[in-house]
């Protein structure tokens, strides 16, 4: 019988690292998200807890393909990917057949066009402002003196919505806090700040062209209310995996597995 095969992928995003091993291509026997990105401990840290938990060490592993915003800082990779075509093959593998793929990060958001093999075909990118992305959501988080990870509850027990009309983060912090001046519920403000990222991020899907199926991967994916806002928005309905902020880490350790297998 012919020894087991591990590939490694290492996505280092500007705000958190990621690392997922594979088994021979298939099973997923290590993984790991460290809220630190490039230029910090992130990375080795993300890498050291994947392999703990496989039981591997690096030695183990056939091959490293690195993806992400710092993907050409990280010294140990074998293989290269963009964080785009990382996140087309992990979302294609996923959910096979897959045509548009929306990955919201902390510091951009991402509309990609698959094809019918799995590939990225095009993409539309918004990296020049931080509205609509992770960074957004955490501005707003704290000045509703709330933890990011509550935003998705509060977002269900709104009865109504309030409209945040600015589309810079910064004019959009001032919008809020003057509503809460004015003692409007936080629930209606938070479905409104996901009402706004949803507005934004469409706007990147249809200059890119909807196509169905439509999945949603990136950190932002494990907010319900902003996939919520955003099925409102396009009109469709959104899959979502449990493994939505390692897509770019998946996609990138299969990449790496097809080159050596």
């Amino acid at each position: 019988m012919a020894a087991d095969k591990y590939s490694m992928g290492v996505d280092i995003g500007s705000t958190a690292s990621k690392c997922l091993i594979l088994k021979n291509g298939e099973e997923t026997v290590g993984q790991s998200i460290i809220a630190s990105g490039t230029g910090t401990s992130g990375p080795g840290r993300a890498v050291a807890e994947a392999l703990g938990m496989a039981g591997l060490t690096m030695e183990d592993i056939s091959c490293v393909t690195a993806t992400g915003y710092g993907r050409n800082t990280f010294s140990g990779a074998d293989y290269i990917v963009s964080e785009l075509s990382a996140h087309a093959i992990g979302a294609y593998a996923l959910f096979p057949g897959v045509r548009t793929v929306i990955d919201i990060g902390g510091q951009d958001a991402k509309a990609i066009r698959v094809n019918e093999q799995g590939r990225m075909e095009n993409f539309i990118m918004n990296d020049k402002c931080a509205a609509g992305t992770g960074r957004f959501l955490d501005v707003m988080a704290r000045v509703l003196e709330l933890d990011v990870s509550e935003l998705e509850k509060r977002d269900a027990l709104a009865e109504s919505t309030v409209r945040i009309s600015s589309t810079c983060t910064v004019f959009a912090e001032s919008e809020v806090i003057s509503q809460l001046a004015q003692n409007v519920d936080i629930n209606a403000l938070v479905a409104g700040i996901h009402d706004s990222v949803a507005v934004r991020t469409a706007s990147l899907v249809r200059r890119l062209g909807l196509i169905e199926p439509v999945v949603m991967s990136g950190g932002v994916a494990r907010n319900g209310g902003v996939v919520r806002a955003l099925e409102k928005e396009l009109g469709v309905s959104i899959s979502v995996s449990p493994l939505n902020q390692l897509g770019g880490a998946f996609g990138a350790a299969i990449y790496g597995w097809k080159k050596i297998s």
